[in-house]
């Protein structure tokens, strides 16, 4: 019965949001008590105590039927003087289904707060107050902070180390982990938790995880290691000064201290040996910053979680981001209006429910298509073509005159060469640009200052001609 009904349950197609919610929790839950029911059997016939054993012994002996009259007299006291009577199972069946074939809109069996919408959107308000109450976060607003709450890479590395930052953390992660059990309760999240476990031991090994690359400082260290293959004693390798032996030292870890010839010893005892069968006790001391590594790892595993949970609900964050936008652009009115028809009830699932719009009339911020004749006001029925914006379609006169200052129209200008100014208001096709632009430069030229003809020149006689003529008359001798 578990079996036939979590195939029944599968097989149905949900007509609305909250309804595909609901079945995927009654899912889970015959799921869950299929696999329960499943090891109950496994471990009943396994009979690794022996009850199973000992209770087959007790019925099969000699005294079978006192036994079986006892048990019944058992049943019938403990059900002596009780009222209720047990529904049969097959009544949480019939129920299930009549909930699946008759969906009840105050039926709910997840737990969501009002802002997010049965499962529609993201309510992160908690990790948003916690974020701007970080020590060195920027203040933003909620909208903003929608779009970037997962760029840890952002933050330096140094300001990651703080208790608060963890705890900010670990309530988004927890909050990202919540609502995906409550949309989606048939993914494994022991086998997610795995995956994202091993992907980030991968990256975090290379150092290729957002944000916490490996220190520079670590690769200046393996620079100045030394190779110990031209010198034969630890003379000679004394021979190179304290400084340059202390560095090498520091390269492979080791202690640096000690006098010239204690560190040339140190380090000569290394040659032709891997690092990792050394001694011990020639190891420098880092506890804190083994420590400090360890943190950082954690740290950043709680990156990785908030990522990934975040990748999955990418669907539900655009969706938040526009319903928040779009409550923002609200007036009061909109607002109080809003209020009454809800009436302090959740909303329906009418979003799912695609509107009647044989007209293909643009949608409004209720997501209604707009009146008709505000359509037609609007003058939204027209189309303009704008060549040099790569043949694109502006809907409606208002749009129409408002791109030729946005960026797709100058864009298209700066690539014809041509300023993007007043001149050209209203010109759309490439060749008229050209002319224009042709037509404009030849005015500009002419407006030019010319030597020959405006520059002017004084004769002996205090006559003013201009640079022409006075050089003609030079050359003549008539000066």
């Amino acid at each position: 019965r578990l079996q036939d009904a979590l195939v029944a349950e599968k097989l149905h197609k949900p007509t609305s949001h909250k309804e595909h919610i609901n079945s995927e929790h009654r899912a889970a839950y015959l799921f869950n008590r299929l696999h329960e029911t499943t090891e109950n059997m496994v471990r009943t016939y396994q009979d690794k105590d022996g009850s199973r054993q000992e209770e087959i012994a007790v019925i099969g002996g000699l005294n079978e039927f006192q036994e079986f009259y006892n048990r019944l007299r058992r049943i019938k006291e403990l059900h002596k003087g009780g009222d209720e009577v047990a529904a049969p199972m097959v009544m949480e069946f019939l129920e299930m289904k009549e909930q699946r074939e008759n969906p009840d809109d105050n039926e709910e069996w997840a737990e969501f707060t009002d802002e997010e919408g049965y499962g529609r959107y993201l309510d992160l308000h908690e990790a948003y107050d916690q974020f701007v109450n970080l020590k060195h976060s920027t203040k933003i607003d909620y909208l903003t902070y929608l779009t970037s709450f997962d760029r840890f890479f952002e933050f330096p590395k140094e300001k990651k180390l703080t208790s608060d930052y963890r705890k900010y953390l670990s309530i988004l992660r927890d909050y990202l982990i919540g609502f995906m059990e409550r949309i989606n309760p048939l993914m494994n999240f022991s086998k997610e938790k795995e995956r994202i476990a091993e992907d980030f031991d991968e990256k975090w090994e290379k150092g290729t995880f957002p944000g916490w690359g490996r220190d520079p400082t670590s690769a200046m260290k393996t620079g100045n290691t030394l190779d110990l293959a031209p010198f034969d004693s630890p003379e000679e390798l004394a021979s190179l000064g304290l400084d340059r032996l202390k560095t090498a030292l520091q390269a492979l870890n080791l202690k640096c201290g000690g006098t010239l010839m204690e560190r040339a010893q140190r380090l000569f005892s290394t040659k032709g040996r891997d690092v990792n069968d050394l001694d011990p006790s020639v190891y420098a001391k880092s506890k804190k910053s083994r420590e400090e590594s360890v943190r950082q790892r954690e740290i950043a595993l709680l990156e990785a979680f908030v990522y990934h949970y975040t990748e999955l609900l990418s669907e539900q964050r655009a969706a938040t981001r526009e319903n928040v936008e779009r409550r923002q652009a609200r007036t009061a009115d909109e607002v109080d209006d809003d209020d009454d028809s809800e009436g302090g009830e959740e909303e329906d699932d009418g979003e799912d429910v695609i509107p009647y719009n044989p007209k293909n009339l643009p949608l409004g911020w209720d997501g209604k298509p707009i009146p008709y004749w505000l359509y037609k006001l609007h003058g939204l029925n027209l189309y303009f073509n704008c060549e040099i914006c790569g043949n694109f379609k502006y809907r409606g006169p208002k749009a129409f005159q408002r791109h030729f200052a946005e960026w797709r129209h100058a864009h298209g200008m700066r690539c014809l060469n041509i300023p993007n100014t007043a001149h050209f208001a209203n010109v759309t096709l490439i060749e008229d640009a050209r002319a224009l632009w042709e037509k404009i430069r030849a005015e500009k030229n002419k407006e030019k200052f010319q030597k020959e003809y405006e520059e002017e020149f004084e004769d002996s006689h205090g006559n003013v001609v201009s640079r022409k003529v006075f050089n003609d008359l030079k050359r003549q001798g008539l000066l």
